[in-house]
């Protein structure tokens, strides 16, 4: 049993032959789960109506730092309202990214606070993504709490020392297709490293494909490269780390379609 943590399936991520389709291979390569992801409030409407229909799939809803210069107070009560449904297992992606910048940092930064509040408030952990920001994604996860609710840094792109702060505040770490790139070195030394108890895999579909399907489109199917790459860094038969990983992610948002 094998769960994506972290997917975009819907809206302009959606895949040519449609979701149904994507999810069906997926299936066929033994992914038996699907974390779907809302990056804007139209997509995390149409990210849990998918939850709703079908039951492998769950969602984690929020504005993307990207959209960040578009929140409003009632963007947030609109997200609130979504992120009460049962389906919603997780708030985010929030985070920043100052890579792309597109959205000024200081709002990026308040945003990613009020999603790190409402998701004290609601006791549903936080899917974060950071880029190019390290220090402050750390001091902001600190200052608001986070450690309360825990939560995943998604596509994990940092170094050790990131991680083991990370880890303290009762983060998971999941990796991505990044873990195969040639290139990526200081990932895979944490992918082996981290505790067993703490990691996730992922796509970021439709993004990061990992080797062999490096530079075409991502999908969930090839999660399961991503868990064999992990599995042999940490010298682990890829089901035994499939089993871990789906353990994980239900002791993490108690979702027992995982089991």
């Amino acid at each position: 049993m094998l769960v994506d943590s972290h997917c975009h399936l819907i809206g302009s991520y959606r895949a040519q032959d449609g979701v149904d389709a994507v999810l069906e291979r997926a299936r066929l390569a033994g992914v038996t789960g699907f974390v779907a992801v809302g990056t804007d409030l139209e997509d995390c409407s149409q990210v849990l109506d998918l939850a709703r229909r079908r039951p492998e799939v769950q969602a984690s809803l929020g504005i993307h730092p990207h959209e960040a210069k578009d929140w409003t107070p009632e963007a947030a009560s609109q997200l609130e309202e979504l992120l009460r449904d049962p389906n919603a297992r997780f708030v985010g992606e929030t985070g920043l990214d100052w890579h792309y910048d597109l959205s000024p940092r200081d709002v990026q930064a308040a945003v990613f606070r009020e999603h790190i509040r409402l998701a004290r408030r609601l006791g549903k952990p936080v899917m974060v993504h950071t880029r190019e920001a390290p220090l402050e994604t750390l001091r902001i996860l600190r200052e608001e709490g986070a450690d309360l609710v825990g939560g995943v840094i998604h596509c994990f792109s940092e170094d050790k020392a990131f991680a083991v702060h990370a880890l303290d505040l009762g983060f998971h770490l999941s990796f991505s297709g990044i873990v195969t790139f040639r290139n990526a070195g200081p990932i895979r030394e944490v992918a082996a490293w981290a505790p067993e108890d703490r990691i996730l895999v992922e796509t970021d579909s439709p993004y990061l494909a990992p080797v062999p399907y490096r530079g075409k489109p991502n999908e969930p199917a090839h999660v399961v490269h991503v868990a064999a790459q992990v599995a042999a860094l940490r010298g682990l038969a890829p089901g035994r780390l499939a089993e871990l990983t789906t353990r994980n992610l239900e002791a993490l948002c108690g979702w027992p379609s995982c089991s």
